[in-house]
Order: structure tokens, then sequence, then C-alpha cells
């Protein structure tokens, strides 16, 4: 879902399809004119920080990332717990009886299940917890997110004369724009919910239910001086849509929104203060309530 400045205010296009993962940086910059983008990914962006402390050889999360690109295994999701090694830490590739996160996490040393998540993937009194990274199955999994984007998209995009920035791990969001670059963050369409002071009735996977968001969301919308294009009008009286894509055009409109929020200054970007966090684990834009503290590694 693009947003552009538009006066005082922003004007919002309908979401569209992403397309070509690898084309995307450049279109992005095109469509920008040579200004800043910053760009919201609904997917994690850092590592657990167990994970980080015993298997990272290097200085922070971008650099893991751009070593990716001569590590190409990393991203082969593991179909038995066998094969669960740090250079392989994805899984489960499909259904197995008895397969739990404990013995994912246990696969890769990390001791309890708690050790799969990140600080910021835990619940807090805002809203329930995220999926951890390295998980793939099943509705609340982020792990083929993480895969598609950090393989298809970043690591080629940070090989280049250009490379994306990356929050917190290279700065705070508004130091990280400059003309010419993309600023890369995390959200989570909970957490954005709660940034707009919205909650949902009923499952954000039915249309009906999505259109009856309409209203509240267009109040937000004026809020946030964000504009709606005629498109994205109809699709929020839509519900954007019957097929299953329209929960993703809902998520991808909130994203944005949670990124006009943190550029406006109307929410701080929230990360804490924290290295783990600063170097490895990353954090979800505009997040402040925080969830119980974590293990120390």
């Amino acid at each position: 879902t693009r947003a552009v400045r538009a006066g005082g205010g922003w004007r919002v296009a309908v979401p569209e399809p992403v397309g070509d993962p690898a084309q995307l940086a450049p279109r992005l910059l095109a469509a920008a004119g040579g200004g800043a983008v910053a760009l919201g990914v609904d997917l994690p962006l850092g590592l657990p920080r167990r994970y980080a402390e015993l298997y990272a050889t290097v200085a922070d999360f971008p650099a893991f990332l751009r070593g990716l690109a001569q590590r190409p295994d990393f991203f082969t999701v593991c179909p038995t717990l066998a094969e669960v090694a740090p250079d392989r830490p994805f899984y489960p590739a499909r259904g197995v009886r008895g397969m739990t996160r404990a013995a994912h996490a246990a696969a890769l040393g990390l001791g309890s299940a708690a050790g799969l998540s990140r600080w910021c993937d835990r619940a807090t009194a805002e809203r329930p917890a995220g999926a951890p990274l390295f998980w793939t199955l099943g509705a609340n999994q982020s792990g083929k997110a993480a895969i598609a984007a950090w393989r298809d998209f970043l690591v080629p995009a940070l090989a280049t004369d250009a490379p994306p920035r990356l929050w917190p791990f290279e700065g705070d969001l508004l130091r990280l724009l400059a003309p010419g670059r993309i600023a890369v963050a995390e959200t989570y369409p909970a957490e954005a919910l709660r940034h707009l002071g919205l909650r949902m009735g009923g499952s954000k996977r039915r249309q009906a239910d999505r259109a009856a968001l309409a209203g509240p969301l267009r109040v937000a919308m004026e809020r946030l001086r964000a504009h709606p294009a005629p498109a994205l009008e109809r699709a929020l009286d839509d519900g954007f849509g019957p097929d299953a894509a329209g929960e993703d055009r809902f998520d991808s409109l909130l994203g944005v929104l949670c990124v006009l929020g943190v550029l406006d200054g109307i929410r701080p970007d929230g990360a804490p203060d924290d290295p783990w966090i600063r170097l490895w684990e990353g954090w979800v834009l505009g997040q402040t309530a925080l969830p119980p503290m974590p293990p120390l590694p």
C-alpha cells in the first residue's frame, strides 16, 4: 500500500501485489522520484537473542543478512527435527505427528520454546503474541514470510550500491530516511490496530468483519491526514474483497498507517535502548507496550 506526501497530509492508494520481490526496491525508488522511501513490512526483521548469542559470528543482524547471500541452504525448510541445525533453522516443512515448538527449540539448542521468540514477539497487555521466526507451519507462523522477504528481497537489495537501511539496527527511523534510499521497518497488524485505537470485532479473515471496520478506519485515517484514493474507498466499504488475499490487503493498509503515524511524530518509533534489540532482535515499529522482561542471554 503506497502513501505519498500530498500537501499537509498523505494520499493513500489501494493495496496492490508486490510482484517480483527482486524488483521491489527499484520500483519503490522510481515511484519516489528521488525522494526517501519508508517501507513497513509485516514479517520478522531480527533474530532471537539466544540464537544470536550462540551462533552469530558477525557484528549485527544486517551483517548476518548480507552473509546469507553465501548460505542459500539456510532458507531450506527442514522436514524433520533431525535435519534442524543452526545453518538450517526453519521447521517444519509439513505437519508431523508429535511436533512441537519446544522440540524445535531444543533441536536448535535454544532451551524452551520461549528461546525461539524475540522479545517483541511476546504478548503485551495490548496484543497477543506474534509467531516465532523459524516456525513455518499453520496460520500463526511468520517463517515463510521471512524466508521469502529475506531471500528474494532484502539479501539481493543489500548487495546493491544503495542498500536499504534496516530499522532499528542502523538507527532511528527518521534518521535513516534520505533521498534515493529505502528505510525498512517491521510492522505488525495487531499492533497497528492498537496504535489507531481500533479493535477487531470478529475475525479479520472474514470480509464482513473487515467491512464493519470501514467507518472507524476512515476516522483514524482522518486523524493521520491520510486521504484514501477512490479505489481504496471502495475497498474499505467492500472489506477488501471476498478472496483469501483480502486479509493481506487489510493488513497492508494497517501497516502503512503505522508507518505514517511514526513519520509524522504521532508515535515514537518505539525501539527500547537495549543492545540486543538494537543489534540483533529488532522491534515492531511504534510498539511502546513492553512484554515481560526477557531472560538474560
